[in-house]
């Protein structure tokens, strides 16, 4: 069975001015992330703006990922549609398009109930021979991957894995009690990363890991081996960036964190529009803050 562990970057989709995939600049981010060590990449994730990109855009994105990945680490799909036929085909596109997994989202135009969702999974479960991550954000989606849901999944070898994104940090002992070590569990938020790590998470699909990667799988790193006074000190120089990631803009912050970080292209899809004024001068405030504190950091140590 795919046992996934380490950081998976929610990776975002590189476009240009005029909003067309950019996929030279997303391929060059890709193994910008590789080399700095994460352990796997989630591409057209919701920070990759999935729902408002083409077949034909994303069917580029993932071949373009696979070919800049060359194997290094597992590339993992997002999988968001409407209706379960969709969902189906669409795995197994996919997969013909060399996604070696799928993060799958819950149907995006109705709240289903419990054995609605069930359902959900395993007929999406059936479709391919791809390795599952379920995306659980009911704060989002409306949609909550239970305890009692997952226990109906135990069954469904294809479903490997949940990202733990409810906001409640007693989910993951509630996994833990409960399901043993049959789903792998990683954190989906980022500004959780430490408390979820303390209560024994696999891994962790972040979005600021996009900005800093190299710093993210460090402090992922140390909170593995226990080094949880030197995770700290990291996670509050850290911490501010990451409340970005919980935001309803977060594709707009944590894009123009990336411009700032290393100069990738800020540009949105409308209906996002490009930050201005206040909100704009705070997230580079913010990240301009981390910048400062993150090469003090490095002086210390040297």
């Amino acid at each position: 069975m795919t046992k996934w562990t380490g950081v998976f970057p929610a990776v975002t989709t590189k476009l240009t001015m005029k909003g067309a995939v950019d996929l030279q600049a997303t391929k060059d981010s890709l193994d910008r992330l590789v080399k700095a060590g994460v352990s796997g990449l989630i591409v057209l994730p919701m920070l990759g703006e999935n729902a408002s990109m083409s077949l034909l855009e994303r069917e580029e994105i993932i071949r373009g990922a696979v070919e800049a990945v060359a194997g290094r680490v597992p590339v993992l799909a997002g999988l968001a549609e409407i209706t379960l036929d969709n969902a189906k085909a669409n795995a197994k596109l996919y997969e013909s398009y060399g996604a070696q997994g799928l993060m799958v989202f819950p149907s995006l135009g109705y709240k289903t109930d419990v054995r609605e969702t069930v359902e959900w999974y395993k007929g999406i479960a059936s479709a391919s021979s791809l390795p599952i991550m379920i995306y659980n954000n009911p704060i989002a989606y409306g949609v909550d991957c239970t305890v009692d849901v997952l226990k109906q999944l135990v069954d469904t070898p294809e479903i490997v894995c949940v990202k733990e994104e409810t906001g409640d940090i007693r989910r993951v002992t509630d996994m833990s009690v409960e399901l043993g070590e049959r789903f792998s569990i990683f954190c989906g938020v980022d500004d959780l990363i430490v408390e979820s790590c303390a209560l024994g998470v696999t891994g962790w699909v972040s979005g600021m890991s996009n900005v800093w990667p190299t710093e993210c799988v460090e402090l992922f790193n140390l909170c593995v081996q226990n080094k949880y006074a030197e995770a700290r000190s990291l996670y509050h120089i850290l911490t501010p960036s990451f409340h970005l990631d919980t935001h309803v803009k977060l594709v707009q912050y944590i894009k123009l964190a990336e411009n700032l970080v290393y100069g990738a292209p800020e540009s949105t899809r409308a209906p996002r529009l490009p930050l201005v004024g206040e909100e704009r001068e705070f997230v580079i405030s913010t990240v301009q803050q981390a910048i400062v504190r993150l090469a003090n950091r490095v002086k210390k140590a040297a």
